[in-house]
This record gives structure tokens, C-alpha cells and sequence, in this order.
């Protein structure tokens, strides 16, 4: 998924003059062929994740469109106030990839997890937060990014994902992709869970669980009409997500429902829970640990489903 948005970046260089590249402390072979086909586009920066929100922020009130790539954690946590300030404050249209969303780097341990990106972003003014499913969605949403008006975080799932989106979506940021029709339970998903969800969803359908999945790509701005069409009538609301529950995708959709008058049916939120990982693993064995398998997923829906 890496590899697909940054060469992304470089072909929407080629018919943008507006697009550069700003990187972190990344590999040598980082958009090679972008460096050498347009240099002055090209800035590989080093450890100084503040300095570069602040050189995007000054590129892109000039007129650029800066895509700045480096791991979640740093381009979130450690430049929290130049996100806030420089981009946020100004609405300036600066697009922030972030390497290895959630657990991906679970064999680096907690200092390099990204799972409360969601959760400091969304609340800041005129950001978007973005986390699709797999490479191919991640094309639709580059191509869409361009345009975006304001500043932009698209979260980076491991790669190799199963791919579980189509063409013919019509992807938009902030719009919703119900990827299975509810019936007793709908699963709303975000980025690595969707096709997890989906996997679970066949297992309660074969149990006569009837189950749906909302691909809510897009955490803000949070589709809440497709929420406040598609919540009311089911026994059971699942949020699944590779985040904290603090704040997270349950807590923004728990929101919107709550702000909308809507009345909730029993709510299951699936995700990190309140500590930090003690665990060195792999994407696999933390999803494992947290209950986000789908073999899990669907264990406890059924368990909710249950009487007493």
C-alpha cells in the first residue's frame, strides 16, 4: 500500500506542477525515479518531523500541494503543535502519509504503534482522516486527494491486503462504502478491519446471522448520513477498528448517532483497549491479541447476540 501511494504521488506530479514530495528519514530508494525525473520536487528531509510540517506548510502557502511521508507515530505525535498550527489553523492543503497505521509496527514495540492517530487528528479543525482498505482504494483515494481543500491524513494499512474494494465504488472522501447489506447486526469498519469484518460477516451469515459492513474510509468527515440511514432497525451495532476505543471510529460514529437524535440499538465497540501494547509480535498476532480477527469478530457478535 506504501509503494502504491507513493507512486501515486509521482504520477499526479507529472500532470500537477503543484505536487512535490517531502520525506523523513526514509530508504534511499524512496521515489527514485520521481527524484531523478523532477529534483525540484523532491526534498528527503532527516529526523525533524516538526521542520518539515512547518517547510510544507510554508510550500503550500505559495501554491504547492505538498505530500509529506514518514511512520505514523512521528508525523503525528511528535509534530502534534506544527500540524495543528501551521495546517490546521491555516487550511492549508497539505497531505500527511502515514507509514504503518495502528499495529503495523508491532515488532518494534509501542514507541513506533500508531493507535490514537485517529483520535489527536479528528478533533483538530479542517483535518481529514483517511484509512482505506487496501492498494487499490488507496489509487481512487490519491487520485481524490488532490483536489481536497484542506489539510489531509491518510493512514497507511501494512500492505498486501486482500483486496475487497472495486472500481466501480465511487469513492469520495467522506462517503461511506457499504460493502454488505445489514440485517440483524451492521459492522461499521475502517482501513485493515474491513476485510476481517467481511470475513466475519460470512462465518455469522453461514450461523444465520445476517450481518452488514459500512466501509467508513473516511473517520472525518464522518458519513453520518449513511449511518442515520442504515443504524436504526438493527439489534446490534459493531465498530471495529484497529485503534484505541478512546476516541477512535466507535467513539465518532457513538457521536453523530447520539447528536442525531438517533436511537441506538446495543452497541459492541471492537478495538485497542485503554493501555499500551506490552506485546512484540506482528500485525497478525496483535489483531489476534485484541479480539480483531475475524474468527473473533464473529465470536463476539454472537456473544452479544445472546440472551442474558
Amino acid at each position: 500500500m506504501r509503494n502504491t501511494s507513493l507512486n501515486k504521488v509521482h504520477e499526479l506530479a507529472k500532470h500537477d506542477p503543484r505536487v512535490v514530495f517531502i520525506g523523513s528519514d526514509l530508504g534511499h530508494g524512496t521515489l527514485k525515479a520521481m527524484k531523478a525525473e523532477m529534483p525540484e520536487r523532491f526534498f528527503m528531509e532527516g529526523v525533524a518531523e516538526q521542520n518539515i510540517i512547518g517547510m510544507a506548510a510554508g510550500m503550500a502557502l505559495d501554491g504547492l500541494i505538498p505530500y509529506v511521508n514518514t511512520i505514523a507515530p512521528f508525523i503525528t505525535r511528535r509534530c502534534y503543535e506544527q500540524v495543528a498550527v501551521d495546517l490546521c489553523v491555516h487550511n492549508l492543503p497539505v497531505r500527511l502519509i502515514a507509514n504503518g497505521g495502528g499495529v503495523v509496527y508491532a515488532p518494534l514495540g509501542p514507541t513506533h504503534l500508531a493507535i490514537e492517530d485517529f483520535a489527536i487528528l479528528r478533533p483538530l479543525p479542517n483535518m481529514a482522516v483517511v484509512a482505506v482498505s487496501d492498494a487499490e482504494e488507496m489509487k481512487r483515494l490519491m487520485d481524490a486527494s488532490l483536489d481536497w481543500p484542506g489539510p489531509l491524513y491518510i493512514r497507511l494499512a501494512k500492505g498486501g491486503d486482500p483486496v475487497v474494494s472495486s472500481p466501480s465504488d465511487d469513492f469520495r472522501i467522506g462517503k461511506a462504502i457499504l460493502r454488505r447489506e445489514p440485517g440483524r447486526v451492521l459492522m461499521v469498519s475502517t482501513g485493515a478491519t474491513t476485510h476481517r469484518c467481511l470475513q466475519a460477516a460470512e462465518s455469522l451469515a453461514a450461523a444465520g446471522i445476517e450481518s452488514g459492513v459500512l466501509h467508513m474510509h473516511t473517520i472525518k468527515p464522518l458519513d453520518g448520513e449513511a449511518l442515520r440511514r442504515l443504524v436504526p432497525g438493527r439489534d446490534l451495532l459493531v465498530t471495529v477498528e484497529e485503534h484505541l476505543l478512546a476516541g477512535g471510529l466507535g467513539s465518532a460514529v457513538l457521536e453523530c448517532l447520539v447528536d442525531g437524535g438517533i436511537s441506538l440499538p446495543k452497541v459492541l465497540r471492537l478495538g485497542i483497549p485503554d493501555a499500551f501494547t506490552k506485546e512484540y509480535g506482528s500485525q497478525d498476532t496483535m489483531f489476534d491479541t485484541f479480539g480483531l480477527t475475524a474468527d473473533k469478530i464473529a465470536a463476539s457478535v454472537r456473544a452479544a447476540l445472546s440472551p442474558g
